[in-house]
């Protein structure tokens, strides 16, 4: 069998996106800078090799314009039968929505007990983007952790239209620091979630315990 890796690298509003395939062309990782666990060029993934990934930067190139909402490509991610899994489950959470870690562990069969294990199989997504474990929040609505940062992960949800002032990603400014990070409100008997400053939440708050 044929183990060798090609790689590339694409610019993105994002930073540059670190790219693997095998050699049948199915994408096997996607980095960013700094993300925990991410790939490097120095782990000696493989030969540099654009040809694999020119559909793949195509669709990419579409999705941070805000004009493709559902990713084609071929994916293979390696791991656990479970983690496996649990990155499929992502699969299914639609652009422009959220989920949670609690949601994703019964959607494969996992207990409450298992929600941390469901956490640190997302939290090891090998396919950032492509897999949207960005889609994927505290059951209190906050944001919690990404492998690639907070602050692309609030970058990722406002182009989705989750957070207010969504746009193409390379119209965005700066988002606000993980300690600002917004937080996930949920209305009453309705599935749609948005994004609020922890301020104006707060606010929201002192007016309804005001007599």
């Amino acid at each position: 069998m044929d183990t060798r890796t090609y790689w590339t690298e694409i610019g993105s509003p994002l930073g540059p996106l670190l790219l693997t395939a095998a050699t049948d062309g199915a994408l096997t990782s996607l980095s960013v800078p700094g993300q925990k666990g991410g790939r490097t060029v120095q782990d000696g993934v493989g030969r540099s090799d654009p040809g694999p990934f020119r559909e793949a930067a195509e669709q990419l190139a579409a999705y941070f314009a805000g004009e493709l909402t559902e990713f084609r490509l071929p994916l293979r991610a390696e791991g656990t039968a479970f983690r496996t899994a649990v990155w499929e489950a992502l699969d299914a959470v639609p652009y422009g929505t959220t989920t949670t870690y609690g949601a994703i562990a019964a959607r494969v069969g996992a207990s409450r007990a298992a929600v941390r294990a469901v956490g640190g199989a997302i939290g090891a997504n090998p396919l950032l983007i492509l897999r949207p474990c960005h889609r994927v929040i505290g059951a209190d609505g906050s944001l919690t952790g990404y492998a690639g940062g907070l602050e692309r992960k609030t970058r990722l949800l406002t182009l989705e239209g989750v957070l207010a002032g969504a746009g193409p990603l390379g119209d965005q400014p700066a988002t606000t620091a993980p300690s600002q990070a917004p937080v996930i409100s949920r209305q009453a008997n309705s599935s749609v979630s948005t994004l609020q400053p922890p301020e104006r939440i707060a606010d929201r708050s002192a007016a309804t315990a005001s007599p």
